[in-house]
């Protein structure tokens, strides 16, 4: 799930602290970097489900990546229509504001659903970075009245999970505010922070080191 990186529209509690700018590089940097570390595995197929729908043409999203509108509705109602929507065969949905997403934990999210309905990778913040299904024999409903970017977002969806065998995996940090930046260090990206923001950012090509005011890394 990923939304067209225009200013003002993407990462806006991070804009407030980082600036919009610096938030829209970030985010740029994120999704590049996942969607391209994600689609180099042959295990399964890398879509973008996009929004706006008008984005679907930004030169900004990988050509050999299949693109699909995510439409209208809240969070819950786009991701359905991910689930109802796509060919036969289990899906799993990610966010593109993950850094510590990675083919391995795609993988096992894939094996979990050979044994449950759901397989959820849960966020500290009481969200969830990742849910997936195994769309058989029926395809589930568990994103009514959920409370979206709430402290309760996951406990919601898990109370519609009824009587379907739901697994879990990893924890993993999205980044909705300056001090989630802190938390996601060994990202594969790259991002230049204000002064006042220090994080160590790497990946398999480079090292970057950021430093605060005083010089200090």
């Amino acid at each position: 799930m990923v939304k067209a990186p225009e200013a003002g529209r993407v990462k806006t509690r991070l804009a407030r602290v980082i600036g919009t700018a610096a938030a829209l590089r970030f985010y740029r940097s994120a999704t590049a970097a996942i969607s391209h570390r994600v689609s180099r595995d042959a295990r399964w197929t890398t879509r973008l489900a996009i929004a706006p729908e008008r984005a679907l043409a930004h030169p900004v999203w990988p050509a050999r990546l299949s693109r699909r509108g995510q439409g209208l509705g809240d969070l819950g109602q786009r991701m359905q229509r991910v689930v109802d929507e796509l060919p036969p065969g289990p899906v799993v949905i990610v966010g593109s504001d993950i850094p510590g997403i990675t083919p391995s934990l795609i993988a096992r999210a894939f094996r979990e659903l050979g044994r449950a309905d759901i397989v959820i990778g849960p966020a500290p913040d009481g969200g969830y970075w990742l849910v997936g299904f195994k769309r058989m024999p029926a395809k589930p409903r568990i994103f009514d009245n959920v409370r979206w970017s709430h402290a309760e977002t996951l406990a919601d969806t898990l109370r519609n999970t009824n009587r379907l065998r739901v697994a879990t995996i990893d924890v993993l940090d999205d980044v909705d505010e300056a001090d989630d930046l802190r938390s996601v260090a060994g990202w594969s990206g790259r991002i230049v922070l204000p002064p006042a923001i220090s994080i160590p950012i790497c990946d398999s090509a480079s090292y970057l080191r950021v430093t605060d005011k005083t010089g200090r890394t």
